[in-house]
């Protein structure tokens, strides 16, 4: 079960967002704060695996609150869930120590991967986010963008068709009725492709399709 604490001061916007997540059965919203010293007494008391934070906020926002919880909580990742896109604040809480940035455009399944991905292991940025500062950075921390745009993505018609519908949370079964193929050969692609591009399992392979682009 993945653990997750949310912080926005706008309750609306935390309730909207703990319904969307916990559509899934692996993840969890274990506490809502409104602001970083919120969310750090959260990961005191919860040990959240991620914590999704706003920027703007009263009192502690999200660069100092994604210090504080940085801190203390090395293994607890921070992902930056907000409206800004401007490359200062990105830069701030990337040296911090944030562990993706996301813009609020981002849609229901693709919050849900990013969660998943996020505790996973991966760092996450948005793709505006992407194009706007990944050549300027500046961090004392290796950042690691899955969405690459050097990466070599050579798919067939299958392994898209095959994609597609893991990013749309079918399951083997469902996928191999879907395209009328024998659920063995359905594991044998995906199988395929997670030695293709070095992955571990296919929360992994839908992320990298989401980052690129390719549904």
């Amino acid at each position: 079960m993945i653990k997750v604490v949310l912080a926005d001061d706008q309750s609306i916007v935390t309730e909207g967002i703990k319904k969307i997540l916990e559509q899934d059965k692996e993840i969890k919203v274990v506490g809502c704060a409104k602001n970083g010293k919120e969310a750090l007494k959260l990961c005191e008391q919860f040990r959240p695996d991620v914590v999704l934070m706003d920027m703007e906020m009263p009192i502690c926002d999200g660069i100092e609150g994604t210090r504080l919880i940085k801190t203390k909580f090395n293994n607890t990742k921070v992902v930056i869930l907000t409206v800004f896109n401007d490359e200062d604040r990105i830069k701030s809480v990337l040296n911090y120590g944030a562990d993706g940035y996301m813009l609020k455009d981002i849609d229901q399944e693709k919050l849900i991967l990013t969660v998943k991905g996020i505790a996973a292991g991966l760092n996450i940025l948005h793709n505006d986010t992407y194009k706007n500062v990944v050549n300027n950075v500046v961090s004392h921390k290796k950042i690691s963008i899955f969405g690459n745009k050097n990466l070599n993505i050579d798919l067939t018609d299958r392994e898209l068709s095959i994609i597609k519908l893991i990013v749309d949370g079918k399951s083997n079964y469902e996928i191999a009725r879907t395209i009328h193929l024998a659920e063995g050969s359905v594991r044998n692609v995906i199988s395929g492709m997670l030695k293709k591009f070095n992955l571990k399992d296919r929360t992994q392979l839908a992320i990298l399709a989401v980052k690129n682009n390719i549904i």
